[in-house]
């Protein structure tokens, strides 16, 4: 079967909405033990306002800071072209861009419109070009809006063509709220790498409501191979109220794993990271295999 590729997005996308600011040094040591799991990524901070999310206001001091392991991409959110030339002054592989398919989330998340979303991209795109940094654009509510329900495939699939025109290379299909279905999810994907086989194109699911796995799954069956998880399902999303994070890392893992899918991670080292979890956020994380454990555990007969 084929190799697929983990992206870690815990150390921004996990912690951009934790209350407790995670001390730097211990960010890196965790984004250090990280890198040693054989995850082929990891989304190590954002490049943003450090008012507008001063969980990661240390995020030029992360990336000074961290041990770059030569097997591991490590990539960056930037909001604007200032977060994209401090995380290109820090070394950064690559720069993640994000965006929205519906207008009404683009407003509310990102206070402008798709088309402006496009027009700021293009002018990063063209100051990146010639540094060897790879750019990947998240496109959010690919599968569905919190205001406006479900987006039309016509709109997702226009915004990624003008996102590859304007040069972006890579491209993330986000369920940001968490209400895509394996069918869905399938429909879409086999559409996308059909019209796009060039294309890496990642999957971003969200477990709101308990599809995260499922619709990693429908994903793969339709031939994608790049998926962004969190350690200990951390994240959420502050318009889901009650939301879980992205679809958890270590059971993502475990169920390709299970299914003799070769992830490159190791499995047991990712889940001694993630039992200490907890006392690095003050909080439980709503993994499944690290209070279950794997499925080859066994127990004793009852006496």
């Amino acid at each position: 079967m084929s190799r697929i590729y983990i992206n870690e997005v815990a150390p921004r996308d996990g912690l951009q909405i934790e209350a407790t600011f995670v001390p730097t040094q211990n960010k890196i040591a965790w984004i250090d033990r990280l890198a040693t799991t054989g995850l082929a990524k990891i989304e190590a901070t954002s490049f943003t306002s450090p008012k507008a999310i001063p969980s990661l206001s240390d995020a030029t001091d992360v990336m000074q800071g961290i041990q770059r392991h030569p097997s591991v991409i490590y990539t960056a959110l930037v909001p604007n072209l200032k977060g994209c030339q401090r995380a290109l002054e820090c070394d950064v592989n690559e720069i993640n861009l994000v965006m929205s398919a519906s207008d009404s989330h683009s407003q509310a998340n990102l206070r402008m419109t798709p088309e402006q979303s496009l027009a700021q991209f293009a002018e990063i795109v063209t100051y990146v070009q010639g540094s060897g940094v790879f750019i990947n654009a998240s496109l959010s509510t690919t599968f569905g809006c919190p205001f406006e329900g479900r987006v039309d495939e016509a709109r997702v699939f226009s915004l990624i063509e003008k996102l590859l025109q304007i040069g972006v290379q890579g491209i993330t299909l986000c369920d940001t709220t968490g209400v895509a279905n394996p069918a869905q999810v399938k429909h879409l994907c086999q559409s996308a790498v059909a019209r796009w086989p060039q294309v890496p194109f990642t999957l971003h699911f969200h477990n709101t409501r308990g599809m995260g796995l499922a619709n990693a799954l429908a994903a793969w069956e339709a031939g994608i191979l790049h998926f962004d998880a969190s350690l200990g399902g951390l994240g959420g999303c502050p318009y889901a109220p009650g939301a879980t994070g992205n679809v958890c890392s270590e059971d993502l893992v475990h169920m390709f794993e299970q299914m003799g899918v070769d992830t490159g991670v190791d499995l047991d080292a990712l889940l001694a990271i993630s039992e200490v979890l907890p006392d690095l956020v003050g909080h439980d994380t709503p993994g499944h295999v690290i209070k279950a454990g794997k499925a080859d555990r066994r127990y004793p007969i009852p006496t």
